[in-house]
């Protein structure tokens, strides 16, 4: 006998609970980009070499992003589906976070540029394994007709975190008075203090769509499609990693190649533009106005 059931909809509430994790994670994500490169270079990198540290991102979201989205997939346990990696890839983050800034501190262990790179290194891909799973819990809890309002809402507060996360050593320093001086080869108060910020902003946001937000299990996922009506005659197929993701590859849909192409040409930007321009921009501005006559 055959069963159809509908994926019910959720109320706004239960959408912004399910994506509130995403405002931790951008802001989070918004430190990273906007202060990694001056961190490293405080530990002595060369503006030159500043690539070759953030090759460590592309790569690891290159390995970390279709293990994650694979295991993911095939997770069930107390937490639930994507919840387990929700919550530890928020703690690897937070901890990424709190010691990155505080490289020179640990001088004693290695070179605060070797401490500094291998952190870049662990909250890039923690931030991967955060993240990936947030937008798969969209489509596994929303049906097809609320999906545009849910990913709307992760963007809006994906929006909202870069915003706080870019802002916040300048609010720091400017309106609570937290130092933007430090010595040679530490980084200021203001950016390890807006670390500390992100990181426990992260772990709250987190723990809130962990506690707030309910799974499907595996066996009513089976049942539901994308929000429509579905007959369920099988179990589904269990495969392996490699077969598994060629299968995925293979019948990939047409819209998300043609958005492949968008995403290569948008991030080939953006990296040129995260790992050069806070180390670059102040001099050009300064060269600029020196080039203006004095009247």
């Amino acid at each position: 006998m055959h069963k159809s059931i509908l994926k019910p909809s959720l109320s706004l509430a239960k959408i912004f609970n399910m994506s509130f994790g995403f405002l931790g994670i951008q802001m989070g994500f918004a430190l990273q980009n906007g202060n990694a490169s001056r961190i490293l270079q405080t530990f002595g990198a060369d503006v030159e070499h500043l690539s070759l540290f953030w090759l460590a991102a592309p790569l690891t979201g290159m390995i970390v992003q279709p293990i994650i989205g694979h295991y993911s997939d095939r997770t069930w346990n107390r937490l639930g589906r994507r919840r387990p990696y929700f919550l530890a890839g928020a703690v690897f983050t937070a901890i990424a976070l709190i010691f990155m800034p505080n490289s020179a501190v640990l001088s004693a262990m290695l070179p605060p540029l070797l401490i500094g790179a291998g952190m870049l290194m662990i909250m890039d891909a923690s931030i991967n394994v955060t993240m990936e799973p947030f937008r798969a819990l969209i489509a596994d809890n929303l049906p097809r007709e609320q999906r545009s309002l849910g990913f709307s809402m992760q963007t809006f507060l994906i929006g909202l975190g870069a915003v706080l996360g870019s802002w916040l050593p300048y609010l720091l320093a400017e309106y609570i008075g937290v130092s933007k001086i430090a010595e040679a080869g530490f980084v200021p108060d203001n950016v390890i203090y807006s670390f500390y910020v992100g990181a426990a902003v992260l772990i709250v946001s987190i723990l809130w769509t962990v506690f707030t937000t309910k799974e499907y299990t595996p066996e009513q996922l089976e049942s539901f499609e994308t929000g429509d009506t579905i007959v369920v005659t099988q179990p589904l197929i269990k495969r392996g990693f490699f077969s598994g993701l060629a299968d995925d590859i293979k019948n990939m849909p047409a819209a998300m190649r043609q958005l492949g192409v968008v995403q290569f040409c948008s991030w080939f930007a953006l990296f040129l533009m995260w790992v050069f321009s806070t180390p670059r921009l102040p001099n050009i501005f300064i060269g600029f106005l020196r080039e203006i006559p004095l009247q």
